[in-house]
């Protein structure tokens, strides 16, 4: 009995040492694998009760585990969608085959890394048949909420290189100097004119005429102005109308006093912007708040646009994309707009080596890996996306071929083993002749 232990106990040796090697191997083989996680192989001791006090060898037994929580370091590259997640979560992804099938919806799959490129459809895809998942931005470039214990809501990330975007003026910021002498007595008291562009609901430029008027006072000097507004897109019907009065203290010489609204939108003197209504809705324009030095000022003797800006957008081609470190896709446009068309969460897991390890890096939850969550990238336990990057595999070459070389010398003793059990079976043999 005690013989026959010592040969089984080797047999188990043998199978416990080769399923380390091959852990080791299928490491060693994926060692330039992108996103690779490496296997490690546990032994765990077989003990059986002996009776009459023999002993009974009882063996070993192997266990393997992917160390799916523990990747490789970071490498740069020159692909805008190159993705790899730096810190703890994973990146949804689903088959491309099971998208094309159309058979409803496919399985979120998940992955660390991959070198995501447009294909046919616009759709980001890996070489080995990946599809990068995310949630789709509004119009107005804003994500929805979507449900985050599920994965209901993904879709494929899609990138229409020609896509055409405008964004409507909604906002306008004014920085102009008025001249204080054209309020004098005697001055000529020359309008002023200021075409000021703007982007209407369907990309068009459209201008809002402002017209300041002086008023000229017979003696002294006024500080005061009328600001008209034209509209283009409605025939330069006036938009609005409002009396400028400018400070002339010590203190605040040249800013605004007091506006007082004629006719068009009111005037706000918290935020220093007055809403008038353009041919396609409401527009803000900022033109200070009172005592304010930005905005309109009068000061000296020249009429100076300072500063002058506005949101919206002319409409432009789509050409280039990029994503940030909190997972959103932001399109550029050859308009020098920009917009957020997607955004990419982060998956986490309580036990991430609990989950099922598939083919091309990828994984699946499962009972043992707990319920999963989607987050934004940087929030929560997750860390951020990085672009330009790729994640290398995790083994350690050097580690590995040491681990192979006890493996080799484990192996070769429990092999010595039967053949020592095999010699002593021999002798038995022997003497019953």
């Amino acid at each position: 009995m005690t013989i026959s232990s010592s040969l089984n106990a080797s047999v188990a040796g043998l199978n416990a040492n080769a399923s380390r090697l091959a852990a080791i191997s299928d490491n060693i083989a994926n060692s330039a694998t992108a996103g690779y996680r490496r296997v490690e192989t546990s032994f765990d001791s077989m003990v059986l009760s002996g009776g009459g006090g023999n002993y009974a060898a009882g063996g070993v037994r192997a266990t393997t585990e992917r160390l799916i929580d523990q990747g490789g370091p970071l490498v740069n590259t020159s692909n805008p969608t190159d993705l790899a997640v730096r810190g703890r979560g994973f990146i949804p992804v689903a088959l491309t085959s099971e998208l094309n099938a159309g058979n409803g919806s496919p399985q979120m799959l998940l992955s660390t890394t991959g070198s995501f490129r447009t294909d046919s459809e616009g759709r980001l895809v890996t070489a080995s048949g990946l599809t990068l998942l995310g949630w789709p931005a509004d119009a107005n470039g804003t994500v929805p909420a979507f449900p985050r214990d599920s994965a209901d809501g993904l879709v494929p990330v899609r990138i229409n290189v020609n896509q055409l975007s405008g964004e409507p003026t909604t906002s306008i910021n004014l920085g102009v100097n008025l001249p204080a002498t054209e309020t004098e007595a005697g001055a000529v008291g020359a309008p002023q004119n200021l075409p000021i562009e703007y982007f209407d609901n369907l990309g068009r430029s459209e201008t809002v005429l402002a017209t300041f008027t002086p008023t000229v006072p017979t003696t002294g000097t006024s500080n005061l102005w009328t600001m008209t507004l034209r509209d283009s897109a409605q025939g330069d019907a006036v938009i609005g109308e409002y009396a400028l009065a400018f400070d002339d203290s010590r203190t605040a010489g040249g800013t605004l006093l007091d506006v007082t609204t004629l006719s068009g939108g009111p005037y706000d003197p918290a935020t220093g912007r007055l809403l008038v209504a353009v041919e396609g809705g409401p527009m803000e324009i900022n033109i200070g708040r009172p005592g304010s030095s930005t905005g309109l000022t009068q000061l000296s003797d020249s009429f100076a646009p300072l500063s002058i800006s506005r949101d919206g957008s002319a409409v432009g081609n789509m050409v280039s994309v990029e994503v940030d470190a909190n997972g959103f896709v932001h399109a550029t446009f050859d308009t020098g707009a920009t917009r957020t068309i997607f955004q990419v969460p982060l998956v986490d897991l309580p036990n991430p080596n609990g989950m099922v390890a598939l083919d091309r890096q990828t994984y699946r939850p499962s009972i043992d890996s707990g319920g999963f969550f989607l987050w934004d990238a940087g929030n929560g336990p997750t860390g951020n996306m990085v672009a330009f990057a790729r994640q290398e595999s995790a083994t350690d070459v050097a580690r590995e071929l040491t681990d192979m070389i006890q493996t080799q010398r484990a192996y070769s003793s429990n092999a010595r083993v039967v053949q020592t059990v095999d010699e002593m079976l021999q002798e038995t043999s022997n003497i019953i002749r």
